[in-house]
């Protein structure tokens, strides 16, 4: 086993005294002074208990504590035989030191156990008993306004009924408290006019209430909270008064607030707000979608037997020229996934210059470089076109046709060496293959091709990108491992914004108004009410929902990167407007303190291995983790790194002297850490 200790400093009063009277009080008092604290000091474990109810708001909080890494454990309600919540459920005694079993608590509401009943009018006992006791915080997910919460009742200068659109803002004292990270208001989301999608009851404070997030009421004079702090009769309880669910952006831009104040800013677990933007094809054209035909001349489902009927849609040097100094102002870095072999063949047919291709050599520094293979090959079964959808290919004994791994490891290797030649930086561990292809395709190719993983060891690959859309859960392809990525609803083969509006209509819109009708028979996809004006609709619609869709993926401590192509830099540039838009909308929301991360993706990968096997660790029972007065100590298997939050201004036990822990970001200080050499714990100090 791992050994993690978390090392904290002396209360203020004595970290005082020490300073001033440091020549007159020997070290060895102090240090007996904190051991004598820490002697009589309950263990406390780092696990957060939830009592689930089913609901919206407790699977929201399961979500974030799930995501980030945190352990807890659940109690479902509706259970008949779940365990009964008293003191013996709650707390122990180890090693004859009084032990609670968990850090925080997170209910349904202030009355979890219904307290109109004799059973959960003990087990609420119980329960308020245990918080009182060992200083354990309460949230309480989502409840009404009321004196029982501290809250006054709406009929007295609140509001109650549907948020959607609500303008609601972080007070002082959520800004020097767990909510410090936001900057603006949080605006409730309001995605459509005909569904009410969010519910809230917005009451003035108590005597005991402190205000997080509020809201205005009535002639907008006055505020209602939404988002609280109860403190009472020894507990603090964090009262939440509107209803949410996992996916809203009001929760989840408040919900690492919600976790810190749970966990008094210590615990498991990290968090940070990434976004990466892969550009593929980079070199090489892409297909344009042909209007007409409601297909892409050239792609094997259009049945025009090979007939180009719309001009290939690819960057000049000019929209190189954009993208750079779109990167300076916007003050973010694109990868560019380049097909080296497909840009040689097209100077080849195009008189044997290529202005785009010396444009953006010139300017290789300015980006990052991903190897997309040499042309583009389908590096997966050799496809059968004849018919549609296509098929493998076999051989005359029935055996599927595979591409060879000389021919994969060819595609990985020249356009590596492309690169060097050229100076462009390129690590040889991140490949994405064209079209994701050598790994499973369903439904037509089930397997990897078995191929592909001899020529990533060829070839140095650890990292190979996939489809998130198809397998969003990090996997072995041989000895590398893959790196999901979200497809954007920015398409491939379109130039421009009434382009992209026209295909959008013909996969979005019903078969009766004029649409494919895919969206009818996908019980994933939802149909436009009426398609959308292709000269006004990309604007209005499309740039707003998928920037939307990608922020959601950014506040949930999401690392997967997003894909888009290079042809969407080209002619109207249309990625720009959702990139933009993801930027601004998140610097309106964050503080300094939280900024965006942008990884490349070989730290991608790391990130999602080293939480797979963090989370395989807490599924196992692996982890133990506890404080006890000052010190937190973790326990993992040997190998497992941990992920680990604390306070800013912590510093870490080196074998000589320390240093300061972690890396800042939201106000806190947290990393993936693990004992140094020749030491078998790692101890944190943290401030008074």
């Amino acid at each position: 086993m791992g050994f993690y200790r978390l090392r904290a400093g002396r209360s203020a009063a004595l970290a005082l005294a020490a300073g001033v009277l440091a020549t007159a009080v020997p070290s060895s008092v102090a240090a007996a002074a904190e051991t004598a604290a820490e002697a009589t000091a309950p263990r406390i474990d780092l696990t957060v208990l939830v009592v689930d109810d089913g609901g919206g708001a407790v699977g929201a909080i399961v979500s974030e504590l799930k995501d980030t890494g945190v352990p807890y454990r659940t109690v479902r309600l509706d259970d008949p035989g779940r365990p009964v919540v008293n003191a013996a459920f709650l707390s122990d005694t180890v090693s004859g030191r009084p032990r609670a079993k968990y850090q925080g608590i997170v209910v349904p509401d202030e009355d979890p156990f219904g307290a109109d009943q004799a059973a959960g009018a003990a087990e609420n006992a119980a329960l308020f008993a245990y918080e009182q006791t060992f200083g354990i915080r309460q949230v309480d997910a989502y409840t009404w306004s009321h004196p029982g919460v501290g809250l006054e009742y709406v009929d007295n200068g609140g509001y109650a009924g549907v948020l959607d659109g609500a303008q609601s803002a972080v007070t002082a004292a959520g800004r020097t408290g767990p909510f410090g990270y936001l900057d603006g208001p949080v605006q409730f989301e309001d995605n459509s006019a005909l569904v009410a999608e969010s519910y809230g009851f917005a009451g003035k404070p108590r005597a005991g209430f402190t205000s997080y997030l509020d809201t205005p009421v009535g002639d907008g004079g006055a505020r209602g909270s939404l988002v609280g702090e109860y403190t009472h009769d020894g507990r603090s309880e964090l009262v939440v008064t509107f209803a949410y669910n996992q996916y809203q952006r009001q929760f989840r831009v408040l919900a690492r607030g919600i976790v810190e104040w749970l966990t008094q800013g210590i615990h498991l677990g990290q968090s940070r707000s990434y976004f990466a933007v892969h550009v593929d094809d980079v070199f090489a054209p892409d297909a344009r979608w042909d209007k007409d035909r409601n297909c892409t001349p050239g792609d094997i489902d259009c049945g025009d037997g090979g007939e180009e009927t719309t001009t290939d849609i690819r960057m000049t040097a000019a929209d190189a020229q954009y993208a750079r100094q779109w990167q300076q102002t916007s003050g973010f870095t694109l990868d560019m996934v380049y097909n080296a072999g497909a840009g040689e063949e097209w100077k080849t047919e195009h008189g044997g210059s290529d202005a785009l291709a010396a444009q953006l050599l010139a300017d290789r520094a300015q980006y990052r470089w991903v190897n997309h293979t040499y042309t583009h090959l389908f590096l997966g079964c050799v496809q059968n076109v004849s018919v549609v959808p296509w098929e493998c290919a076999e051989d005359t004994a029935g055996n599927t046709r595979w591409t060879s791994r000389a021919d994969i490891s060819a595609q990985i290797r020249d356009n590596y060496n492309w690169a060097v030649g050229k100076g462009v930086s390129t690590d040889r561990t991140e490949l994405v293959t064209g079209e994701h292809s050598g790994l499973k395709t369903l439904p037509q190719q089930p397997e990897d091709n078995p191929n592909l993983a001899g020529a990533l060891a060829d070839n140095g690959v650890k990292w190979v990108a996939g489809d998130n859309s198809r397998e969003p859960q990090q996997r072995k392809a041989g000895a590398a491992l893959t790196v999901p990525r979200h497809p954007m609803n920015v398409y491939y083969n379109v130039g421009t914004a009434a382009e992209m509006a026209d295909e959008y209509n013909w996969l979005y819109t019903a078969e009766g108004d004029g649409g494919s009708g895919i969206c009818e028979s996908n019980p994933a996809s939802t149909c436009l009410a009426e398609p959308l004006d292709t000269a006004t609709g990309y604007g209005s619609y499309i740039v707003p929902q998928e920037a939307r869709t990608a922020l959601s993926h950014v506040v949930a401590n999401d690392p997967r990167p997003h894909y888009v192509h290079q042809s969407n830099l080209a002619e109207e540039r249309i990625l720009y407007p959702v990139l933009d838009k993801v930027l601004a909308d998140y610097r309106a929301l964050f503080a300094d303190s939280t900024p965006l991360v942008n990884p490349r993706q070989r730290d991608i990968g790391t990130e999602l291995q080293r939480r797979a096997a963090w989370n395989k660790a807490l599924a196992d029972g692996k982890v133990t983790a506890y404080r006890i007065g000052t010190t937190v100590t973790v326990q993992a298997p040997s190998g497992v790194t941990a992920p680990v939050t604390a306070p800013e201004g912590t510093r870490k036990q080196l074998f000589l002297g320390t240093a300061v822990f972690g890396t800042p970001y939201a106000g806190a200080r947290s990393t993936w850490t693990s004992p140094e050499l020749l030491q078998s714990a790692v101890t944190l100090k943290l401030p008074a």
